[in-house]
């Protein structure tokens, strides 16, 4: 989402920022004679275990072969000369043919069960055989999985608006929308089933690829569709225990899925959902039993209101959907009130069934969704699969998007088998209930190391903030686990990518704020502090940054590894801000989708901005990466007004290699609004899936009669007029070639 400046700082742990770290580094003799020589990260690729890892593909390229699209505040997509796009399908549009087409006027009285989903965001491509089976190789047919975020603009999807039933018409929540008083229960249905994904099967026709509605294969996902809860055999029934209600009194099944952002794809062909900012869904209302001091420390560690809003204070910040006028437990659930004799008569703990990846299996139209609870319990954004090797472990590597929290990395105890290619829930039961969770530390000598999260480490087990009780404790509350550990604080981790050519990892640091980065408040991994003067006039580290890492010996179980950062975000004019030498050609900020082309090597960054709208839309540019250790050693000067006097300072860091024009150009500018963000291409790479979320985002509520931002995409033809919709778009060359070659 693109606001994310009503998050709370969660993380209130003194583990070290790297200004700390980088101090107790220079006392051990040996880095600090690396640090001192200038080896850098180049001279640590040399050492034993930092190998570059062989794939078998073709080199990368040396140039990108599209003209940059300038920059743009247009109300349309805009591509290089030469590319094309359509809509495959939008906010709304019916999956069978017994619904009603979309009206855009917010008149269906479905509950969106059979509809796309609003807000999309993570997707991915699973290609069907003859035979009806996954395959990994290209074929006509196919299923397409998208995430859907968020209702966060579903004033869209009612007739007049969100119906109020408050006449104090006060604003409250984190989107500036209306204290809603209680909501209406058809209004909030819909909002439900909005969330969750889309699985449409398409099929490629002369004209491209289509959905094919009616499908059998076509499903949604919703907050409300059953799911398993999964998790390690020796720690499941403790595991199970955190997610008692009256709805499942053991535990063992939850309902629904919420805030997927990034996503992930295993490699046996199953789709990983990643439940993001599903803290703020929940509110605390009623004369309820007071809560336990562990049960308080773990809710305020990951933003979930603990307690209903002081008489006239501001209220917190919820969807409202627990305030509709029933006993219905759909709508009660979110209510996480101690109001029965126990946890088996309330839904205390409906809040500890959220925070997971859950896998679905595309192809399976029967199967039940699974909460793997063995990759741990946080804001997850994506989970990208390192490049599996037969005989060995597999490493997922996630991100927990809000400020000041960590990287993480799941490796399975299971060693990957090809055989399993197709297997669907089964090998993801074999692969993802069973492994080792860690979280990162960045060294300030441009090492790292994976900390694992176990209850056998005494720093877990004694840790004096939240009391850990078991293993499954720890899985619950992994960011309690990662503060344990003394994991390293870092500024909004959001989507992961894997270089396929020689398996580096990429995560994009999509900004933070004034409070947290200031020129005292700096660090190796996070090292600008700085005042964006045009426009916005933001600061902090408005822009973002992209940092990378390559594990010791190219192996999934490695403990170390060495790290740089391949990009910063920045206007091109400012100054000793702009590191990476942009140019109004490829000028980007607050960087948040990233993924890799497997057919041509292209890294795809997607922005989600708020500092550099004033000058363009949000955007998709394509990068040439090298690898870890091909730039140096720099010196960041930063400068920045806090509280009325001006700090400066300098901070070093490790930065990659200048890409310029030619290996880095903006491909894409999205509508007034939009975020760029989702993406997956077909296995010849010349067709490109891009999701457009929230076009129209800042439009004031349809009551204020003021004109929307964005009427995207019926401005240009697609569907019905008038209210903006999420789409995903379908992007060719016109000639049928390489995207982005």
């Amino acid at each position: 989402m693109s606001n994310h400046d009503f998050d709370p700082v969660c993380n209130t742990s003194d583990n070290l920022h790297f200004q700390d770290v980088l101090a107790q580094s220079l006392q051990n003799p040996m880095r600090r004679g690396l640090l001192r020589g200038g080896l850098g990260l180049a001279g640590l690729a040399m050492l034993p275990g930092c190998a570059t890892l062989t794939s078998g593909m073709a080199a990368a390229p040396s140039a990108l072969g599209f003209a940059a699209v300038e920059k743009s505040l247009l109300d349309n997509v805009m591509l290089p000369p030469g590319y094309q796009y359509s809509v495959l399908h939008a906010t709304g549009d019916a999956l069978d043919s017994a619904l009603a087409a979309y009206s855009n006027r917010g008149l269906e009285s479905d509950d969106w069960s059979r509809r796309v989903g609003d807000h999309h965001d993570g997707m991915d491509i699973y290609y069907i055989d003859a035979n009806g089976r996954y395959s990994d190789k290209e074929t006509g047919r196919a299923v397409l999985c998208v995430n859907h975020e968020s209702s966060a603009d579903s004033h869209f999807l009612h007739p007049n608006g969100q119906t109020s039933n408050n006449v104090s018409g006060k604003k409250f929540d984190q989107f500036g929308e209306w204290d809603l008083g209680t909501r209406p229960e058809l209004e909030v249905l819909k909002e439900i089933n909005l969330h969750g994904v889309s699985v449409v099967e398409i099929v490629k026709t002369p004209q491209g690829w289509r959905i094919k509605q009616d499908s059998a294969l076509n499903r949604r996902i919703t907050a409300q569709t059953p799911v398993r809860v999964s998790g390690p055999r020796a720690h499941i029934e403790h595991v199970r225990n955190f997610m008692v209600s009256r709805w499942d009194t053991a535990g063992a099944m939850a309902r629904g899925t919420l805030n997927n952002c990034g996503h992930g794809k295993t490699p046996w062909g199953t789709y990983l959902g990643c439940e993001e900012n599903w803290a703020y869904y929940f509110q605390t209302t009623g004369a309820g039993a007071a809560l336990s001091a562990k049960e308080v420390a773990s809710r305020k560690r990951y933003g979930v209101a603990a307690a209903a809003p002081a008489a006239g204070a501001k209220k917190a910040a919820s969807q409202g959907w627990h305030t509709v006028s029933t006993t219905d437990d759909r709508f009660t659930r979110w209510n996480l009130a101690a109001l029965g004799a126990n946890a088996e008569k309330d839904f205390r703990n409906e809040a500890n069934t959220f925070g997971f990846i859950v896998e679905i299996d595309p192809l399976a139209p029967n199967s039940t969704p699974a909460k793997r609870t063995a990759m741990g319990r946080f804001a997850h954004e994506a989970a990208v699969c390192g490049v599996p090797k037969a005989g060995e472990p597999l490493a997922f590597y996630m991100g927990c998007d809000s400020r000041n929290e960590y990287i993480y990395k799941f490796v399975t105890a299971a060693v990957w088998d090809p055989r399993d290619v197709g297997g669907g829930m089964l090998a993801g039961d074999k692969y993802l209930s069973e492994g080792k969770l860690y979280a990162a530390r960045f060294d300030a000598s441009g090492q790292g190391e994976w900390l694992e999260l176990n209850i056998a480490d005494p720093r877990v087990a004694q840790h004096v903030p939240y009391q850990f009780a078991n293993q499954a404790d720890v899985l619950i509350n992994a960011r309690h686990a990662a503060d344990a550990v003394g994991a390293t604080k870092m500024d909004r981790p959001e989507w992961g990518a894997v270089n396929h050519r020689n398996g580096e990892i990429y995560f994009a640091l999509t900004n933070n704020s004034a409070a947290n980065r200031t020129p005292t408040k700096v660090d190796s991994a996070n090292p600008r502090a700085y005042m964006d003067l045009d426009g916005k006039k933001v600061a902090g580290n408005p822009n973002g940054h992209i940092i990378r890492f390559k594990e010791a010996g190219h192996t999934s179980t490695a403990k170390t590894f060495a790290w740089d950062i391949f990009l910063f975000g920045a206007e091109e004019d400012s100054g000793d801000a702009n590191l990476s030498g942009l140019t109004a050609k490829n000028a980007f900020s607050s960087p948040d989708g990233l993924w890799f082309s497997k057919a041509t090597g292209i890294c795809w960054i997607q922005t989600d901005d708020g500092a550099f709208t004033d000058e363009t839309n949000c955007m998709m540019l394509a990068a040439i990466p090298g690898q870890v250790g091909d730039g140096g050693k720099v010196t960041v000067k930063n400068k920045m007004v806090v509280g009325g006097v001006e700090q400066t300072g300098t901070q070093e860091t490790f930065l990659g290699a200048a890409l310029g024009e030619a290996k880095l150009r903006r491909f894409l500018v999205a509508p007034k609004g939009a975020e760029v963000t989702g993406i997956t291409e077909t296995a010849d790479g010349r067709t490109l899936f891009v999701n457009i979320q929230h076009p129209g985002e800042l439009s004031k509520p349809l009551s204020s009669g003021e004109a929307l931002q964005s009427t995207w995409p019926g401005n240009q033809g697609v569907g019905p007029q008038g209210r903006p919709r999420s789409a995903t778009i379908v992007i060719t060359r016109q000639d049928g070639g390489l995207i982005g070659l």
